[in-house]
């Protein structure tokens, strides 16, 4: 049995295995040859097999009812991998580090000088009406004036292939073990095809970690102490910090495990007595870190932390405050921060991007909604969006009344046509929109995963990715070209 390609195998996208004639991009064109060799009725039992594994090795995703609960789901992953050239790869590399530079000079000026305001590169009201700008942080000098240490940008491609930079994740950056996890799913169920292809590895990410923390400690000629803090169990990305705790070998904490002393130390409750903690990976969003400091009915965070963290006698990563820059108002102006503390032009573009609060904006977008889609500014995980093309007229007027109420909080973006790589849907394989979230470590030196987590709109047409709302992954392959013919 064959696999049953449709006519236009693209589907008027970019599709990042195929061609529109149907023939293998020439980095990647044996994949076609060893999947047609397997044939759709053993690539399906092996998608059943993969999805046996993810249950047994307990890799699950939580999402919230509507009744206000929980529910634990296996991970989605479909088996088929994204391929990208190493080429291809390393601009996207160099323009990952770009922007991650200056996104920290952005941050650590806002809690400073503000030159960026100053000098007119940012409005005012940008910060103004930043929800996630920390006035506790103001002069604060985290180490080796990082901010955001752990960075996951989203990337898409448009109709001609180009990468773009979606958005930008600066406050507690998920799915970087479903990355991890989805690599071993593969190697189990596919492992001949590895035979065929070297993927640049991502298993070194949990000691690339490991070593990014390690190095904000305020102890450096120790063997520093590194935690990881969760809210609980019933945390949407709970595997995820259980899985980071368990590879960088470190103690994943509540915040009733640790306290700050008389001495402004951290120590962690163990049974032999208090531990000193030099540094806090922290999956808590900044309100519910330190009840002293932000939500004083917090019953997640540590009294005194940010104390702690101000006496420089504990790292905290990311830092409190670097969530000013995860706002989507902000990224549409990351290319003039790129040219302002970089003075360089963007290796990685945005995408095209309307400020409502500007008012030829605001107006344009009013009378476009139909084909852009428009976000708010702070809001995660799909929710809130409004995607023009799919959208009813009643869910543009309302959402046109949003907008109208607070332009600030909202962008729009034209709806690209985001490439697509061929996916097992029943006993076919059909082309379904992917987006890329790699993750950029900051320290003493910057290290970009070679790749990243792939993620896959399942429902055909739909370009809504997020698994909360029906998305899976997939296995990112960076892998090198091979030589031209004739070389």
């Amino acid at each position: 049995m064959t696999i049953d390609w449709n006519d236009d195998p693209t589907n008027g996208c970019y599709d990042e295995l195929v061609s529109g004639g149907g023939q293998g991009h020439r980095a990647i064109a044996g994949l076609l040859a060893d999947l047609e060799d397997l044939g759709a009725a053993e690539l399906v039992a092996r998608q059943e097999a993969a999805n046996v594994s993810i249950k047994e090795m307990g890799i699950t995703f939580t999402v919230y009812s509507e009744e206000g609960g929980t529910i634990d789901r296996a991970w989605p992953c479909d088996i088929i991998p994204r391929i990208i050239p190493q080429s291809e790869w390393a601009r996207v590399e160099a323009g990952l580090r770009q922007r991650v530079q200056a996104l920290n000079l952005f941050i650590d000026d806002l809690y400073h000088e503000q030159r960026v305001i100053r000098d007119a590169i940012l409005p005012a009201e940008v910060l103004a009406k930043s929800v996630n700008f920390r006035p506790q942080c103001v002069g604060m000098n985290p180490p080796l004036g990082i901010w955001a240490h752990i960075c996951g940008s989203d990337l898409v491609r448009d109709a001609d292939g180009t990468f773009y930079v979606l958005e930008d994740n600066l406050r507690v950056p998920s799915g970087v073990s479903y990355m991890l996890e989805n690599r071993l799913v593969i190697k189990r169920v596919l492992p001949e095809l590895f035979e065929h292809y070297a993927p640049l590895p991502v298993d070194d990410y949990p000691s690339q970690l490991f070593d990014t923390l390690a190095a904000l400690s305020p102890r450096p000629g120790d063997d520093p102490t590194v935690v990881v803090l969760t809210p609980g169990i019933y945390n949407s990305a709970y595997f995820e910090h259980a899985y980071l705790a368990q590879q960088m070998g470190c103690e994943l904490v509540e915040g009733r495990d640790l306290f700050v002393d008389s001495d402004d130390c951290v120590y962690m409750r163990t049974v032999d007595g208090p531990e000193r903690v030099d540094v806090v990976y922290r999956r808590i969003d900044d309100l519910f870190l330190d009840p002293e400091a932000f939500l004083p009915d917090s019953a997640l965070g540590v009294p005194g932390l940010m104390r702690a963290w101000k006496a420089g006698r504990v790292a905290l990563a990311n830092a409190p405050g670097a969530g000013v820059a995860d706002d989507k108002v902000v990224y549409a102006f990351v290319p003039d921060l790129i040219r302002y503390y970089l003075d360089a032009e963007p290796i990685i573009p945005n995408v095209p991007t309307y400020r409502c609060m500007e008012a030829d904006a605001l107006a344009y977008t009013l009378e476009h909604m139909e084909s852009l889609v428009v976000k708010p500014a702070n809001e995660s995980g799909g929710y809130g969006m409004l995607i023009g093309p799919a959208s009813t007229k009643a869910e543009r007027e309302q959402c046109a009344e949003r907008i109208k109420r607070d332009p600030r909080n909202y962008i729009a973006q034209p709806a690209l046509r985001l490439s697509t790589v061929p996916t097992i849907i029943g006993s076919r394989l059909e082309p379904r929109h992917v987006d890329l979230r790699p993750f950029i470590l900051s320290a003493e030196r910057q290290q970009v995963t070679m790749g990243g987590l792939t993620r896959v709109a399942m429902r055909k047409g739909s370009l809504v990715v997020n698994s909360s709302q029906g998305g899976g992954s997939k296995d990112t392959w960076i892998v090198p070209e091979p030589p031209e013919p004739g070389d």
